[in-house]
């Protein structure tokens, strides 16, 4: 059997709200399967991006009054943005040092299963901490994300429309850890730590290009995929 083809696109440092926009492009033109014509085997996209500012968004069940423990102004103050959007999930933070993986994926090529799609976005990042770090990534019963031995690692919340899905993971590399104290990430109240691969490592020099290509080969692993860049 031919193997799968995604598109990679890496789009460096943006802002939050036009990769939004540029997700939901693709995302509609796998739904309507008209601009690109996928074929059997060109079965997505794949993007890596990060944010170049600070960032909270909440999902469409998430609960602001609740998990968000600091007013509006004080987001402005720490020049800080809040995106209420088409996601799963709740509160979660986005910044630099961050890497936010986007698989934009026809899922009739591979399982129509949201509860397997999700265990392998985290199984994604398990085998690359594993394989490159002699890290044991853990998972926690009802919840979803990547857990080490300091707190959590990786959140993940998907959109998913006609078994097509956007959004995706956020894996912390060297991200600003403070800027998790603002929230109850996730809406997870109980054990709310949060960590990164720097301090996992103790590396404050940690190569986050290095980290990308890392986990573009996990993904590829774990999904049984070709990657191919798109530009």
């Amino acid at each position: 059997m031919d193997q799968k083809i995604i598109f990679f696109e890496d789009l460096g440092k943006q802002e939050y709200e036009s990769t939004w926009n540029y997700q939901k492009t693709l995302f509609y033109n796998i739904i309507k399967k008209k601009k690109n014509h996928l074929s059997s085997q060109e079965v997505g996209y794949l993007i890596f991006v990060e944010n170049n500012h600070h960032v909270y968004t909440i999902g469409k069940n998430g609960k602001q009054e609740k998990n968000l423990l600091v007013s509006l102004d004080f987001l402005k103050h720490i020049h800080a943005n809040l995106y209420q959007i088409d996601r799963g999930g709740d509160i979660t933070y986005h910044g630099p040092g961050q890497l936010l993986a986007y698989p934009i994926l026809d899922l009739n090529y591979f399982f129509k299963d949201i509860d397997k799609y999700l265990r392998q976005l985290e199984e994604v990042i398990i085998h690359f901490l594993w394989k490159n770090y002699g890290i044991q990534g853990l998972r926690k019963k009802g919840y979803t994300g990547v857990w080490v031995n300091h707190g959590k690692i990786c959140a993940i919340g998907i959109r998913m429309s006609r078994w097509a899905t956007m959004h995706g993971l956020a894996f912390n590399v060297n991200t600003d850890l403070q800027y998790f104290n603002y929230i109850i990430p996730c809406g997870i109240s109980q054990n709310r730590k949060v960590t990164s691969l720097r301090k996992e490592i103790k590396n404050d020099h940690i190569s986050f290009h290095e980290v990308k290509q890392k986990i573009k080969i996990s993904f590829q692993e774990i999904f049984e995929v070709q990657l191919i860049s798109r530009k």
